[in-house]
């Protein structure tokens, strides 16, 4: 699972859950096919970017044994690129998501320049 924190037009945070696929240095999501209620361009994930292009990707792997429990969390800054300017980031999701291969994402693709890591895990538990 992942979650991408953001800045609203208000300045509060704000997360949402979105696919992701690593390629070269930068962490990949987009805008895809699924409905929305405003234009793809108006998506409310590019309106706060254009506002402030700091965000936080957040990955965990959550399971009923705690003792497997872990996250990673990317800070960075996030450009907003098209689709046919992406395709390093374009192929990386299409590989990782079956359902891209089907419909590939028209985009615009948002890419992740991390700056900072940080990471948890609550460690191996023997079963």
């Amino acid at each position: 699972m992942a979650r991408m924190g953001l800045l609203d037009e208000d300045g509060h945070p704000r997360v949402l859950p979105v696919t992701f696929a690593l390629a070269g240095e930068h962490i990949w999501s987009a805008i895809d096919q699924k409905p929305k209620r405003v234009a793809p361009d108006e998506v409310a994930r590019l309106r706060f970017l254009r506002r402030d292009p700091r965000a936080a990707l957040t990955i965990d792997c959550y399971s009923e044994n705690w003792g497997d429990l872990a996250w990673v969390q990317v800070l960075g800054e996030m450009r907003i690129v098209e689709a046919v300017k992406g395709s390093e980031g374009l192929s990386a999701l299409i590989a990782k998501y079956p359902q891209y291969r089907a419909s590939p994402p028209p985009g615009p693709l948002l890419v992740l320049e991390p700056t900072r890591c940080l990471w948890w895990r609550a460690g191996s538990s023997e079963s």
